[in-house]
């Protein structure tokens, strides 16, 4: 089975001459289909560059990125458009719910682009938001839901198209610790029935609950397979931003 994530001497400048920026330098990373890994590394590392590399929500100066076996590194926006709404779901620190609408209503959006018809748009919401445990919350707009349901709104709006992976930035920044908790153990679920999931996030302790550790400084790939539990040797030197 083929790579579902692979960068082949990705760079990402910025600027030129004396004002270039070296957001990525001759990146190569693997990241193989039912992964659960995260991406760290301090501020300015490229980690966040990176995270939009993967999501298709940019392309590289130089270098190929191959997602799901297809070079995705040249393709106009309306094709990576739509692998983003098939194939990727995405997860932000803040939860990106629009305001007026239900649990159910938000879970929708998703496949509304995807074209999918109003009776299994509902149904399929209404399993995402049971998945994550809200199917008591279907009908609360965002104001009468605590951050941590917010978040778990988002996973199954990401979840709802069955997406090949599940990409999340900083996902539990905004939460507190039993929240945090609570956020991850549907992370580990959702990878245990085989969906990829790639998590960017400065909390050592969160990343110590995903399987591999990518990582990044200054642009590189310091180190593409440091296991969790070996974390404290690389950021007891490091402030992590």
């Amino acid at each position: 089975m083929p790579p579902l994530i692979q960068f082949r001497k990705v760079s990402k400048l910025y600027g030129s001459g004396n004002t270039e920026v070296r957001a990525l330098w001759n990146v190569d990373m693997t990241i193989d289909q039912g992964e659960y890994c995260a991406i760290m590394g301090p501020s300015g590392s490229g980690k966040s560059t990176a995270m939009n590399m993967v999501g298709c929500l940019d392309q590289p100066t130089s270098g190929e990125y191959l997602f799901d076996g297809q070079d995705v590194a040249r393709l106009h926006e309306d094709e990576l458009a739509l692998i983003r709404n098939r194939k990727i779901g995405f997860v932000f620190q803040q939860f990106h719910l629009l305001a007026h609408l239900s649990a159910l209503e938000n879970v929708e959006q998703p496949m509304m682009y995807a074209g999918v018809s109003s009776r299994e748009r509902r149904e399929r919401a209404a399993e995402a938001l049971e998945q994550v445990g809200l199917s008591n919350r279907i009908n609360n707009r965002p104001n009468q839901l605590s951050g941590g349901q917010q978040q778990r709104v988002a996973i199954a709006r990401a979840i709802v198209n069955r997406p090949l992976l599940i990409l999340a930035d900083e996902p539990t920044g905004a939460l507190d610790t039993q929240t945090t908790q609570d956020v991850i153990n549907i992370f580990s679920a959702l990878n245990r029935s085989g969906i990829t999931v790639v998590m960017v996030t400065h909390e050592p302790d969160v990343a110590r609950l995903t399987r591999r550790v990518v990582w990044f400084r200054d642009g590189e790939v310091l180190n593409a397979n440091l296991a969790p539990n070996d974390l404290a040797s690389v950021t007891a030197a490091v402030s992590i931003a």
